[in-house]
């Protein structure tokens, strides 16, 4: 009975059981049919819908602003380079171009700056600046004086766009011919010389009419000698006279150490803003506000200055080297 109950543990006999042959090759592991595991994916796939498909890398916005540097310091100017910096400085500057410009005033303003870098580059361009500030300083002495008095710049002495113009008409002219090259170079430096003067002849002026409208004691008509209320058109008084001059020799030194005019041609840019300026007197004395002349208004006027004021410095130049 034992016996009939082991008998199902007996092993199977040999013959019973599978034999493992070996194999007459030895087995190479790239038959072995291993499963296929998909490579990671180098950029997370969490990553790319995190990050906005234009978001630009640290490198890119290095090239950026690399390629920005260069074009700001692009030499000589070209119209890319005078714009983008004319961006970048009025944007910096703009609180000081609204004080002293209206909204078309600014726009104007940008148009000459651009056409002022362009030709002169930066030098050219801080001639221009200090102008302007300087220029709206005296504008803005004793305003509510002058508004009492009926005399002072509309707009709180905010300038608007015939304003700019009439201040640099002349100067922009200067900066044509020399953009195209008119004259080939030996007329570039005369150029150069009637843009520094058209503005030391119109600072001088700005400054000497403000000056005489807030402190001129006594302001006399430039044709009679006759006393006349300040603000008279064509009327010049002791105060204003000097301290036009003074505006003139200042503008005119910035000339000079920014390499625009040499001490020769600064002295001429202000002796030749001092004639325009007598002349310019003598035209609103004569018929500025006369019958027949209605058209003849102050930016017309303000143009027929700086324009003598830039001849007659291109004139004197040339006198001088003919001397020479």
């Amino acid at each position: 009975m034992a016996f009939a109950l082991l008998a199902p543990l007996r092993k199977p006999p040999p013959s019973s059981l599978p034999l493992l042959r070996p194999s007459s090759s030895p087995t190479s592991l790239s038959s072995i049919p291993f499963p296929k595991t998909r490579a990671p994916d180098p950029k997370p796939r969490f990553s790319r819908m995190l990050l906005p498909p234009n978001v630009l890398s640290l490198s890119d916005l290095a090239g950026l602003q690399s390629s920005l540097v260069d074009l700001l310091r692009t030499s000589p100017p070209t119209w890319e380079s005078a714009i983008a910096n004319n961006l970048v400085i009025f944007l910096l500057g703009s609180p000081i171009l609204v004080a002293g410009l209206s909204p078309s005033g600014i726009g104007a303003a940008f148009l000459l700056g651009t056409l002022t870098w362009r030709a002169f580059g930066s030098s050219g361009f801080l001639l221009v600046a200090a102008y302007f500030i300087a220029g709206t300083a005296a504008t803005k002495l004793k305003i509510k004086q002058k508004e009492a008095l009926g005399v002072a710049e509309k707009r709180s002495g905010r300038r608007g766009p015939g304003s700019v113009i009439g201040s640099s008409a002349a100067g922009c002219v200067c900066a044509l011919l020399s953009i195209y090259g008119i004259g080939g170079a030996s007329f570039s430096g005369l150029w150069r010389l009637g843009f520094v003067a058209s503005y030391c002849t119109k600072l001088s002026d700005t400054v000497s009419s403000e000056i005489g409208k807030a402190y001129g004691k006594t302001t006399y008509l430039v044709t009679t000698l006759k006393v006349v209320p300040r603000g008279t058109e064509g009327a010049i008084s002791v105060e204003g006279t000097i301290a036009g001059l003074l505006a003139s020799i200042l503008l005119a030194s910035v000339g000079y150490f920014l390499g625009e005019v040499d001490v020769l041609q600064a002295a001429i840019c202000v002796l030749a803003s001092q004639i325009a300026n007598f002349g310019e007197s003598l035209i609103g004395a004569a018929l500025q506000e006369k019958d027949g002349y209605k058209w003849l208004n102050n930016d017309l006027v303000n143009v027929i200055n700086i324009s003598i004021g830039s001849i007659l410095a291109v004139l004197m130049q040339q006198l001088v080297l003919l001397r020479l």
